[in-house]
């Protein structure tokens, strides 16, 4: 059986974390990763940008309903959700610049519900920051008593973290879906660089699907891994039908591209609108008009044409097709892994 410190810390039955993938809501999917044994985490960012849109409707949010109202409601959804298993969840929420006025107001309320609610304290017991200065709210989120879990692209960037106060980092590989550094470190010379150079904690994210990817985790010195990609193709994840049938589908771990987003650079799953999206860069259009491009294509995801669309992805998609649930995938994920380390290594070891 698998034990790790991430399962020790959380009191969590498998080492695996559900990334807080935007623009789309997760909060569906954070219930049935908790309720399954996992960390269960609710998406923040898709929460703000009707608020940077000036109140324009964007993907499944209200447009009428603050940041605040939004973060309140999906925390008491994943609450009630989970109230039989007792799952454990938190929140992210980036912190880039651009994000700061609404990242102080989702990460502030997240803590003032948690605090009225002995529940919440027992259970939301985690707050992932990324895309930005793990700093800014450091004080805030310590005082809570809330742990805090930083997303990091670089060991420099998580030996920052680690100062910052972080109880954990999450050492994020280039291959990864959505948001991705600049910098192309991807996650197999990442994760144990990362390991040997901070003293808390490292799960791994970027490229995870499978009990393998587990297995190669823990070996690079990882203590839990990180998905994104390969929960977006589960039955009960937030996510449109015909956003999942597309990811995993893809056939093909080639079929993803790194363009323009909106704190940095995003891999996508490439489509016609991607692939256009990083021709313009190249032709070098105005930034106002890739912008408007980019825009356009991420809001036409609810519009069901895939061609138009601006999928978010990891190259992971294309190792995967099937449909299971969140339940099914992990327990797979975990037992392929023990099957590796019990039956399959013995074997290659002298």
């Amino acid at each position: 059986m698998i034990k790790t410190k991430l399962m020790e810390m959380l009191g969590i039955k498998y080492p695996i974390i559900q990334a807080g993938m935007g623009p789309y809501s997760t909060t569906k999917l954070a219930a049935a990763v908790a309720n399954a044994g996992g960390l269960g985490i609710i998406s923040g960012v898709g929460m703000g940008v009707c608020k940077l849109l000036g109140g324009q409707k964007f993907m499944d949010y209200d447009p009428k309903k603050s940041p605040a109202q939004n973060m309140r409601e999906a925390i008491h959804y994943v609450k009630e959700a989970t109230q039989k298993s007792r799952g454990i969840f938190g929140i992210n929420v980036p912190v880039a610049v651009e994000f700061r006025e609404i990242s102080d107001e989702l990460i502030q309320t997240a803590i003032e519900e948690r605090e009225k609610d002995p529940e919440l304290v027992r259970r939301m017991k985690v707050i992932i920051t990324s895309a930005g200065n793990p700093e800014r709210h450091a004080e805030m989120i310590k005082e809570s008593g809330v742990l805090r879990f930083h997303v990091c692209p670089s060991p420099y960037h998580a030996k920052k973290a680690e100062k910052a106060g972080a109880d954990l980092v999450i050492a994020s590989g280039h291959e990864g879906g959505g948001h991705v550094a600049h910098e192309p470190v991807h996650s197999m010379v990442l994760i144990p660089e990362v390991v040997k150079t901070v003293s808390v904690p490292v799960v791994a994210a970027g490229g995870f699907c499978d009990g393998a990817g587990l297995v190669a985790a823990l070996a690079l010195g990882a203590v839990g891994i990180q998905m994104g990609t390969r929960f977006i193709a589960t039955k009960e994840s937030d996510f449109l039908d015909y956003y999942k049938d597309y990811t995993r589908n893809l056939g093909d771990v080639r079929n993803t591209i790194v363009a323009r987003g909106v704190f940095g650079r995003i891999r996508y799953l490439k489509t016609d609108a991607t692939v256009e999206l990083y021709e313009m860069e190249k032709r070098g259009c105005p930034d106002a008009e890739v912008a408007d491009f980019e825009m356009k294509a991420i809001q036409a995801i609810h519009f069901g044409d895939p061609k138009k669309a601006a999928f978010f992805g990891g190259e992971v998609a294309g190792r995967f097709s099937d449909l299971p649930t969140v339940k099914e995938l992990m327990e797979r994920i975990v037992k392929e892994a023990e099957e590796i380390i019990r039956d399959k290594l013995p074997k290659v070891v002298a």
